[in-house]
């Protein structure tokens, strides 16, 4: 049975953790899919890890929806959230549900994520909610805003900030978001907006109090040449891929690859 926004909301009502991963094509999203997680995202990372770039900032809407289609494939029964890509949503609500609407209709996914607990992005998520379209918001340290917080820093580390980041995410569930990423925060902040929340929270670099995890899938899998410090990597694939590929040209230096079959 494929899981819905509803049924995240019943797994926090539960006290069942929602496993989350990213996604970028089809093999990586058949894989997760197949393990069983319930939330898939085609985050706006895949900018980073898929097509060598040094932030998520210069990804296009068409980019992320090619990608998209591609882990549509792949999934049966995980929730999909595709990330609204920079400057595809913060001009206006008018902007953001275009560009929502063409994700939804021509990529098959259940919902969008967008960064921001400012008033006129909860605006924007009311809107968008208003017309149908399911929306997770991100809130914390958001990879969009990057130049404008200096790096990819903590956040919510003074009394105020945090305050203002509890207001955000309170303004968001209010506007409609189903859930709610909560990124690079103080475990204690964590604990205390996912207490506030009758919506899911999913931390990544939160600690472990939120109501669900998820990693870039490239730092779980230990492909990324680079991770932040709470990534956890799982396995070491671009070694294991290294090692495959140079044992294959060795063969064939050799003249053991391909056998002779006369």
């Amino acid at each position: 049975m494929a899981v819905t926004t509803q049924e995240l909301i019943r797994y926090k009502k539960e006290g069942r953790p929602i496993v989350a991963l990213t996604a970028w094509d089809y093999l990586i999203a058949r894989a997760l899919d197949e393990a069983g997680v319930d939330l898939i995202m085609v985050g706006d990372s895949l900018a980073m890890v898929a097509l060598g770039y040094s932030t998520t900032l210069p990804i296009t809407l068409d980019e992320m929806i090619h990608h998209a289609k591609a882990v549509r494939r792949g999934v049966e029964r995980a929730l999909l959230v595709v990330d609204l890509p920079f400057m595809s949503y913060q001009e206006s609500p008018k902007q953001a549900l275009r560009s929502a609407g063409r994700i939804i209709k021509t990529t098959g996914a259940t919902a969008v994520k967008l960064e921001g607990g400012y008033p006129d992005m909860v605006e924007t998520v009311e809107r968008l909610v208003q017309a149908g379209i399911a929306v997770m918001g991100h809130i914390g340290l958001t990879p969009q805003s990057v130049h404008q917080l200096g790096g990819f820093r903590k956040q919510g580390k003074t009394a105020q900030a945090a305050e203002q980041i509890l207001r955000q995410a309170v303004a968001l569930q209010e506007a409609g978001a189903f859930s709610i990423v909560l990124e690079h925060i103080p475990d204690d902040l964590a604990l205390k907006v996912s207490q506030e929340l009758t919506i899911p929270t999913v931390g990544i670099g939160a600690g472990p109090h939120c109501d669900g995890q998820v990693l870039v899938t490239a730092d779980l899998l230990g492909m990324s040449t680079w991770r932040p410090s709470f990534a956890k990597a799982y396995t070491n694939l671009h070694e294991t891929i290294t090692q495959a590929v140079q044992s294959y040209a060795e063969e064939v230096k050799q003249h053991q690859f391909p056998k002779s079959t006369s």
